[in-house]
C-alpha cells in the first residue's frame, strides 16, 4: 500500500514553491521570497514552517549557524497529487485533469510537463481502495 501524498495547504504550497526554486533557505529568507504573495509578519512564516516540520513536508537542518530548510516534498508528485484532489473533490470529475491546463506554467519544465501527465494518467481511482 502506498503512502499517500500530503495535500499541502495554499499558504504551504506557496513556501514550497519557493524552496523547490531555491534550497535550502533560512526562515528569513523564504519570508523574504513570498513577502509579496502572502503578506504576512516573520512569525506566522516561522509558525507555518513548524508545522510544515510536523507534517514532514520540510526538512531542517543547521548551516553556518542557521536553520534552513529543504522541501521535502516532490515537486512534480505534490503538484499532481494537488491537481488529483481539485478534480476529483472540486470539480467532481471521474477522469484526470488534462495537462495542457499546466501549459506556459513557469513552475515546471516540459521534462516535469510529461511526468506530471504520467503520474495523473496513472493516479489510481478513489473507487480502488474501497471494498
Amino acid at each position: 500500500m502506498s503512502i499517500p501524498i500530503p495535500i499541502p495547504s495554499v499558504t504551504e504550497l506557496t513556501l514550497l514553491k519557493a524552496l523547490w526554486k531555491q534550497q535550502p533557505l533560512s526562515a528569513r529568507e523564504l519570508h523574504d521570497a513570498v513577502a509579496d504573495e502572502l503578506d504576512w509578519s516573520f512569525s506566522s512564516t516561522r509558525k507555518t514552517l513548524e508545522r510544515m516540520l510536523d507534517k514532514q513536508m520540510l526538512a531542517q537542518h543547521t548551516a553556518h549557524g542557521v536553520n534552513v530548510y529543504s522541501a521535502r516534498l516532490e515537486k512534480v508528485g505534490t503538484l499532481a497529487a494537488f491537481a488529483h484532489d481539485f478534480g476529483s473533490r472540486v470539480m467532481e470529475m471521474a477522469a484526470p485533469l488534462p495537462v495542457t491546463m499546466f501549459t506556459g506554467s513557469k513552475l515546471v519544465d516540459q521534462a516535469e510537463l510529461a511526468q506530471l501527465e504520467q503520474l495523473l494518467q496513472d493516479w489510481p481511482s478513489d473507487e480502488a481502495g474501497k471494498p
